[in-house]
This record gives structure tokens, C-alpha cells and sequence, in this order.
């Protein structure tokens, strides 16, 4: 039974939220008649499928802003006029595609249209693994002979670890450079709980498998603390040897600004110490590009634009699917890797005669491992029709990452790529505490010894019996997941063990100890499809298909609030327990 508390109306009070709601409906169509009025106008600029024509002297103006994703997705054209409307987030979320960068760079190297890149701003927010990739396309690019410049008011570090190949790095004159180190760190919820009454019940295979350490640590593991000091230091080592080669700085010069924090010091320092090469205001960067271009006339196109600038077209039959698969991989639903979605995928993908190669490109810190199993197999069948398959690592393939990744005929990582983590955990929240401090009593009953089970572990905490039960089921898991990497990499499956236990490894140590083959990026991944599959002919199909902006638009005006997802979570977090193959979350700074 549910009681509704309503407030009762004064006698001769006005009734203000019938009034309310009236106001509320004419806001709304007169809302609803302006943005009618002015759809016609918009329409054509919205969803132009036409492409930018590029002109002479254009100038690739690569903003270092936003977050980058593997995949770009259509350009959001609602980002003007919603960005502050209520309950509309879609608007406010800008995201750059890794593939679009790629893919402009190698246009603007060989388009003799295109005189320079200009890398503004340097607050991209994106993982190593990524950040490497730009710059070595960057580099690439400069084997033209053409120019790059960067500039911004603030470079974040991992932003001017791209920014440094560029012939000319110019700073404002009140900004700085984030050079400080890197850093991780992770929340610990384990006495939270225990004021609110929940322990949380852990089942878990490897010592370093320490996603779930936040739920019964205050800190650190001995453990954690050595694979994330690994971790550290490898992408740490490659920034400070990608500045110097560039820069011209020494490594312990580098190391020496870090301790400083150019990020809190004088612009004037930060050039002093040759990380920039001009102070200059943003707002003046015309003129210096006037200087570059040794026109005034030059033009300039972003990302989104260069991307729409019409490429040469394969007629090829034969084709190479590249499927992005990014995000943490859910059962049924989710932003990320949806299971029952990407085995869809597959399956389509399997279907078509004309697909002579699959390039899986993988960004995932992992999570279902019933998802993971079913992606695995799928791509099973795919190579079972003779059809090979290549992984092309981005910034993170751990644990369940690395499990749709393992049964691959071929595994490419980036150098700061993390992956590994192979192991296996289960989280499940006993609120017996919290049941008694609000007076909430259970009781039921059932036909067998342990049908009850599922909701007495939630309510009253596992007996020995219950936890030894959940422990083998983890435990076979565990046996299952070492042996699908084993099988895939051609390992004995103790060694797999040994290397395995949770433990995350960058792709550098990835290739030594046997569960990546080699370092290269996409271009290296697609290159290795095509000689297995034996191809001289060939086009790329790109999966998944991008999603559409209407559809995306609906989706976003949700008018819950914060506490009710939360809510939404915590319900759906202790309606069943969790089997994961999942890195833990960590904050790297």
C-alpha cells in the first residue's frame, strides 16, 4: 500500500498549479510554433548530406578540446540552440572521433591544398594510448614538408604531449603548461558503507584483480600500487621521450619541470624552459597564420568539416569490416559494449559474403563476463568460415576487454595501450545492517535447501556454505577465461595463470610476454586483415552505424532526476549479483 501526503488548498486560496501547469503547456507551444517557424530555415545547414568543398590554401585547424572517442559519431547539430535547455544532455556533450583525426591528417599530408595544421586549444581529453596515435600521425604528416603549429591559452600535459611535435608552440601570455607527472588515483567507499550498514560481499580470482578493493580497502594494496606504478611509469617514460626527441630537452630536464609544476608557474618560465616557442594572445593567432600561409585569404576547416570533404571511393567488391567496439561491456543494455547488440552485429557481419577480413578495434576497461564470452564466441564463428580476425588495442583491452579480444589471429596494442587483467570477480551487498538499523524484516520460504538463496545473501549475508558455492562458480570462470586466452594465444594455460591473477600490463610488456603480438595502430591492423585474407582489392566497412541525431534528441530530454538514477542503480546493482571481468576505475592525472 502506498500513501500519497497532499497538501489541501486553503479555502479561497488561488489554485496556482492548475494555473502552473496552464502557464507550463502555452510556454510549450509557443516554444513548440518558434521552433517550427525556424525549422524550415535550419533544415538545410542541419542535415546537409552534401560535402565541404575544400579550397586552396586551407589550413587543417585540429581542435585539442572535448573528449575523444574511438568512433565519431554524426555532428550534433542541436549543440547551439539546447545547450541549456532542462534535461537535455545530449546537447552538452562534445565528443571528437579518433578516426575522423586519423583520417584528416592523412588527407591534409597528401592534399597539396591543404599548406599546415594548426592544433588549437589543449584541453583534449582523451587516454595515452589515443594521444599517441594523433602525434604519430602528426609526425607522419610532417614528412610532407608541410608546417604544424599549436597554440592555447592552457595546455594540459597530455594535450602538449601532442602539441610538441609542432614546428611552433605559442602560448598566451597569462597561460601555462600542465607539465606536472602522472598520477592515479581511486575512491574507497568501504567505510561509507559501513555507516550506512552494507558490507559488501566479494568473490574474486587473482591477487591483483583490484576492482573491487575500493569496497573493503581504505587504500592501496601492495599489489595495486605495484601494476599501477608499472603502468605509470611506462606512459610517463614514453611522454617524457616523445617531448624530448621534439623539444629538444633532456629527460631529466623534464622530470625537473614536472617537480616544478609548470602548470602554477609564469607563462614566461614555461619559455624559458623551451616547452613553448612564442607568447602570443589567442586572439592574435591571424596574424601568425597570415605569416605560415603568406596569404591573409587562407581558410580554415575543423575536424567536422575537413571529415565531410569527399574522399576517393573503392569499387571494390571485397571488403574489410572495422567494428569499434568501446566502453564497458554490458549484457543488455548501456552506452558502451551492449552484448546482445555487438553479437547482432557480428552475426550481420558473418552473414555477408562480401566481408574478407574483421578488424575489432578495441577500447573497453571490460565488465560482464557473460557479455565477454558471448562477443568471444561470436567472433569464433566468424573465423570458422575462414574469415581472419585482427584486434587493434586503443587506450584500454583489460579484463573482459581483453577476453573479446583474445581469440583474435592477430592482437596489435599501442605501446601505452593497458590491457591484461585477465581474472574474475563478483560483488554482491549484504544489507543486513542497514535491514535492522530501519527496522525491515525479511521472512519466506522455498521448496529446496538453497531456492531462497539469492535474496537471503542480499539480506542476511552469505553462510560458508553460500559463499563456497559462489567462490567455485567465480572460480570456474576464472578457468574458463585463462583457457580461452590460452587457447587464442597458443599458451599453456598455467602460464596464462601466472601472468594472469588480475594483473594489468601496457602493450610494450603486453608483446613480451605473449598476449599481444605486436605494437601498431588501426593502419597496422587493417594492413595485417588484409594479408591474411590474402586481398589486393578492398574497401573498408565501418561498424557500428552512427547513431541518428533525431533519435539521440528524443533520448535526451529525460526528465529524472539525479537522485532517482542513482536510485535507478543502486536497485539494479542489488537486484542480481554481478560476475565481472572488469579493470578497475582509475583516475589518472
Amino acid at each position: 500500500m502506498c500513501l500519497i501526503i497532499r497538501k489541501t488548498q486553503a479555502e479561497g486560496e488561488r489554485p496556482r498549479r492548475k494555473v502552473g501547469c496552464l502557464g507550463g503547456c502555452l510556454i510549450f507551444l509557443a516554444v513548440y510554433f518558434l521552433c517550427s517557424a525556424i525549422l524550415g530555415w535550419i533544415m538545410g545547414d542541419m542535415f546537409s548530406s552534401g560535402n565541404v568543398e575544400l579550397k586552396d590554401q586551407t589550413v587543417y585547424r585540429l581542435q585539442l578540446k572535448g573528449t575523444l572517442v574511438e568512433q565519431a559519431q554524426e555532428e550534433n547539430p542541436f549543440a547551439d540552440m539546447l545547450g541549456s535547455v532542462p534535461y537535455s544532455s545530449y546537447a552538452t556533450q562534445e565528443s571528437v572521433g579518433l578516426d575522423e583525426i586519423l583520417s584528416n591528417i592523412r588527407l591534409a599530408k597528401n592534399d597539396d591544398k591543404i599548406l599546415g595544421i594548426w592544433l588549437d586549444g589543449g584541453a583534449l581529453a582523451c587516454e595515452p594510448a589515443g594521444a599517441k596515435a594523433i602525434r604519430d600521425a602528426l609526425i607522419d604528416f610532417k614528412t610532407s614538408g608541410k608546417w604544424i603549429i599549436a597554440s592555447a591559452q592552457d595546455f594540459g600535459q597530455t594535450s602538449y604531449y601532442i602539441a610538441s611535435v609542432a614546428d611552433r608552440i605559442c602560448l598566451d601570455p597569462i597561460g601555462s603548461v600542465g607539465w606536472k607527472g602522472l598520477a592515479a588515483q581511486k575512491m574507497y567507499y568501504t567505510r561509507l558503507f559501513e555507516k550506512i550498514g552494507v558490507e559488501m560481499q566479494i568473490l574474486k580470482v587473482g591477487t591483483f584483480k583490484s576492482a573491487v578493493e575500493p569496497f573493503f580497502r581504505t587504500s592501496m594494496s601492495d599489489a595495486d600500487k605495484l601494476q599501477t606504478k608499472m603502468y605509470l611509469d611506462g606512459i610517463w617514460s614514453e611522454y617524457k621521450a616523445a617531448v624530448s626527441a621534439s623539444r629538444h630537452i633532456s629527460v631529466e630536464q623534464l622530470d625537473a619541470l614536472a617537480d616544478r609544476y609548470m602548470g602554477l608557474q609564469k607563462a614566461e618560465e614555461n619559455l624559458k624552459a623551451g616547452l613553448v616557442d612564442t607568447i602570443v594572445y589567442q586572439q592574435d593567432m591571424d596574424s601568425l597564420l597570415r605569416v605560415y600561409t603568406g596569404t591573409k585569404d587562407y581558410n580554415t576547416l575543423t575536424t567536422s568539416k575537413l571529415a565531410k570533404v569527399k574522399r576517393p571511393e573503392s569499387k571494390a567488391k571485397d571488403k574489410v569490416a572495422v567494428l569499434y567496439l568501446e566502453g564497458e561491456i554490458t549484457d543488455d543494455s548501456g552506452d558502451g559494449i551492449v552484448g546482445k547488440d555487438v553479437v547482432k552485429t557480428l552475426k550481420k557481419i558473418r552473414k555477408d559474403e562480401d566481408v574478407k577480413a574483421v578488424v575489432l578495434r578495441v577500447n573497453s576497461p571490460g565488465g560482464s563476463a557473460n557479455a565477454s564470452e558471448q562477443i568471444w564466441h561470436a567472433t569464433q564463428n566468424i573465423r570458422a568460415n575462414g574469415v581472419p580476425v585482427v584486434v587493434s588495442m586503443g587506450g584500454l583491452a583489460a579484463s573482459g576487454g581483453y577476453y573479446i579480444s583474445c581469440g583474435a589471429d592477430y592482437i596489435y596494442a599501442e605501446p601505452t595501450t593497458i590491457t591484461g587483467s585477465i581474472g574474475i570477480f563478483g560483488t554482491i551487498p549484504n544489507v543486513a545492517k542497514l535491514r535492522n538499523k530501519v527496522g525491515l524484516d525479511i521472512d519466506g520460504i522455498g521448496t529446496n535447501k538453497h531456492s531462497e538463496m539469492e535474496g537471503n545473501i542480499i539480506y542476511k549475508g552469505f553462510n560458508a556454505e553460500e559463499r563456497q558455492l559462489w567462490q567455485t562458480m567465480i572460480e570456474n570462470g576464472y578457468d574458463l577465461f585463462t583457457r580461452r586466452c590460452a587457447e587464442g594465444r597458443h599458451k599453456d594455460q598455467d602460464y596464462i595463470k601466472s601472468i594472469g591473477e588480475g594483473r594489468v600490463w601496457l602493450g610494450d610488456k603486453g608483446v613480451e610476454i605473449g598476449i599481444v603480438d605486436e605494437l601498431g595502430n588501426i593502419d597496422d591492423a587493417i594492413a595485417k586483415a588484409v594479408e591474411l585474407a590474402g586481398l589486393e582489392n578492398y574497401k573498408l566497412a565501418y561498424f557500428p552505424e552512427k547513431k541518428d541525431p533525431w533519435e539521440e534528441l528524443l533520448k535526451s530530454f529525460d526528465d529524472t532526476t539525479d537522485e532517482e538514477k542513482l536510485l535507478i542503480k543502486v536497485r539494479e546493482f542489488a537486484s542480481k549479483p554481478r560476475i565481472m571481468a572488469l579493470m578497475p576505475e582509475v583516475t589518472i592525472q
